[in-house]
């Protein structure tokens, strides 16, 4: 747990029922709680009528049948995907064999980074390919509300916010979320590249957050704000762990998440070397070889 961060872990929810958050939003959550996904993933559905969700879900039957029984009478004309990890894509593919809405986002699982010649490695939803192709500034109209899109690589490169423009609401996937820091795991995942998104989102006017996991986010600047600054005190504490003799990743994570849940080590190993690619790509430090998770590495003598 972070001291840094004034997280919010009072959500609750009912699963498969659809509750209102506002007149214009909707909300159902996806029975799939875990260390990742904290309560489930949270399927929003913005507009009547004619309506837009924002990631289905998992490949869960039971919540894409929870979802269109709520909707019964209503058409989900667009899907908004944030993106392509298994927990927010996959139910897609299921509601749109049932309804035929097109499904809408940035590309395919590693989008961003196939984009730049980078390789990556297999993970997420490797099925998903969106209907309808959107990069940063694109907007998506529906009946009664405006989407604009909002490229913010680092948790993955493909990941996409949405904003309502009618609510002045941003939905962060989970680039934002307000139980926990995002995991940003190597190769498609870029700590600089996320923090470069959260600076952007830092000097935006969204008025509120919605993520796909937990509750709103009220003043969300002031947030991701505090976000950038728990990094940066991540950094220097990688920084202090080489300066002490701790070079590898493994034993700097023993040091730095004391009392961490078992289930999170591989995610909070691969954070810390998000930050040592960061760091090596800086020049501040250096590894004994490639640089790898299993590397020693030291700082670079000024």
């Amino acid at each position: 747990m972070t001291k840094d961060v004034s997280f919010n872990r009072k959500f609750e929810c009912d699963y498969g029922v659809m509750v209102e958050v506002t007149p214009m939003i909707r909300r159902i959550v996806a029975q799939n709680p875990g260390p990742y996904t904290f309560k489930g993933t949270g399927t929003y559905v913005v507009g009547r009528g004619k309506v837009a969700v924002i990631d289905p879900g998992p490949d869960d039957p039971v919540h894409v049948d929870a979802l269109l029984s709520a909707l019964d009478g209503e058409e989900i004309t667009h899907q908004l995907i944030t993106h392509t990890h298994i927990d927010h894509s996959p139910a897609a593919k299921l509601v749109k064999q049932r309804t035929g809405a097109k499904t809408y986002g940035f590309g395919p699982h590693g989008a961003g980074k196939y984009a730049q010649g980078a390789v990556v490695e297999a993970g997420g939803d490797q099925d998903f390919v969106p209907d309808v192709a959107i990069k940063s500034g694109d907007v998506i109209e529906g009946e009664g509300w405006t989407f604009e899109s909002v490229h913010t690589p680092g948790h993955t490169s493909n990941h996409l916010c949405f904003h309502l423009r009618e609510e002045n609401a941003l939905f962060p996937g989970d680039h934002v979320m307000g139980w926990s820091t995002t995991v940003v795991s190597p190769p498609d995942g870029d700590m600089a590249d996320y923090l470069a998104s959260l600076r952007m989102l830092s000097e935006r006017d969204d008025a509120i957050y919605y993520p796909t996991h937990g509750g709103p986010i009220n003043k969300p600047q002031k947030y991701v704000r505090a976000i950038l600054v728990h990094r940066k005190l991540r950094e220097t504490q990688i920084l202090d762990c080489l300066d002490k003799g701790t070079t590898n990743i493994s034993d700097m994570v023993a040091r730095l998440y004391k009392g961490l849940d078992e289930r999170l080590i591989g995610a909070a190993r691969h954070s810390v070397f998000s930050h040592i690619i960061d760091l090596s790509n800086r020049g501040v430090i250096q590894a004994n070889g490639d640089i790898d998770i299993a590397a020693e590495y030291k700082r670079v003598s000024s």
